[in-house]
């Protein structure tokens, strides 16, 4: 009678784990989803974020100097605001572009290099400057303590860059890390 009763439990017990690996493994199924493709990520950032053709919305950040820049006091220049965080390799890998296109248009152009600075784990405002340092970064970095300006441009990747013409308005977005020629190529279109 025993060896019955003991045979009935061992096979329900297989019957019960069978039947929740049958389950877990369904469920594994449905949580692995095709991943969208890179192309189409980035038209959904795309859509997102401040409009081309309005006007850039204003405000005064501190730089990693301490003095502060205010946008609308800008008019009349070119501006890419750059949208980063030291952590971001794509951030990284298109700081030295950056670097290169800010030395040769200087004059006529104004880079923005704006930091997630809440991001920043470990050392934060001085993390950000050293990394300039070491980098040699001499175009103004400015700190988004409490992300007001990266909330303001509805940024939801970084980095993110906004192309801004002389008279203020929003001409360009580029979502992922830009080369010197990118740079070039959307500078020229503005005005």
């Amino acid at each position: 009678m025993w060896r019955k009763l003991t045979i009935i439990v061992v096979l329900l017990c297989l019957a019960g784990y069978a039947a929740y690996e049958q389950f877990a493994e369904k469920d594994q199924v449905v949580q692995e989803k095709p991943a969208k493709s890179e192309a189409t990520m980035k038209e959904i950032f795309a859509r997102n974020g401040i409009e081309i053709g309005k006007s850039a919305p204003d405000f005064e950040l501190a730089k990693i100097d301490g003095t502060n820049v205010k946008l609308s006091d800008l008019k009349g220049k070119k501006v890419i605001l750059n949208f980063w965080a030291t952590w971001c390799g794509p951030c990284q890998q298109e700081m030295p572009d950056m670097e290169a296109f800010y030395k040769e248009h200087k004059e006529n152009v104004e880079i923005l290099a704006i930091n997630y600075t809440p991001s920043e784990k470990g050392g934060g405002e001085e993390k950000v400057r050293n990394f300039a340092k070491e980098k040699g970064i001499t175009f103004p970095i400015l700190l988004d303590k409490n992300i007001d300006v990266t909330t303001a441009y509805k940024v939801i990747t970084i980095p993110t860059s906004y192309f801004i013409d002389t008279k203020g308005v929003i001409q360009d977005k580029f979502i992922g890390p830009m080369t010197q020629k990118e740079m070039e190529k959307r500078i020229a279109k503005l005005k």
